[in-house]
């Protein structure tokens, strides 16, 4: 049992890493249509379950929070529900499978920008220095509203993004040795 915790904890180490590179990379990079900042918080979800992948989620905000800025811990919000569906999809259904990745993106897509669109707008007025920005700007010169250009650009971005973050963290996921075992031990300590 604690052999499993030690595993857990570890991974969700990298995992936050992953998160913060990745996200960090994409956005410097300014990237449109991608983010990368919720892969390790997916993959730990599917592993562990959503209590493992939200406490992830929650932490990678947190520290990106303390080194990059401040109001990145408002988006920890994003963070925990896709680490809720995300875990969910993973205890019942096998995630390694890739159309069950590409439902889990494609709902997650969605979830997304439906908690992320009123933090943009509250924190950033919508704009919040990526390469969505674009998308925003275009869109409030073409007549939409501020909410509306905000959200379609997230639920644009999100598409691409979670889709690929899923049908990637399948991938790493039919990788791991030993992955049934695993999952069970995770999931029996996730409780």
């Amino acid at each position: 049992m604690k052999t499993s915790k030690t595993l857990i904890l570890t991974y969700s180490a990298l995992a936050i890493a992953l998160n913060v590179i990745l996200g960090t990379v994409v956005s410097s990079l300014k990237i449109p249509l991608l983010f990368l900042d919720t892969i390790g918080t997916v993959l730990i979800a599917v592993l562990f379950g959503p209590w493992w992948g939200a406490l992830a989620g929650a932490l990678t905000n947190m520290v990106l929070g303390v080194t990059t800025e401040p109001s990145a811990i408002f988006f920890g919000l994003v963070n925990v529900a896709i680490a809720s569906v995300a875990g969910y999809m993973g205890k019942r259904f096998d995630f390694r499978k890739w159309y069950i990745a590409l439902l889990t993106g494609i709902v997650l897509s969605i979830i997304a920008p439906l908690i992320g669109t009123p933090i943009a707008v509250a924190v950033y007025g919508g704009l919040n220095r990526s390469g969505m920005d674009l998308v925003v700007l275009w869109l409030r010169s073409a007549g939409e509203s501020v909410f509306a250009s905000t959200f379609i650009s997230r639920i644009t971005g999100n598409f691409m993004d979670k889709i690929i973050t899923c049908l990637l963290v399948a991938f790493m996921v039919s990788r791991l040795p030993n992955f049934s075992k695993m999952i069970n031990k995770g999931k029996s300590n996730a409780a």
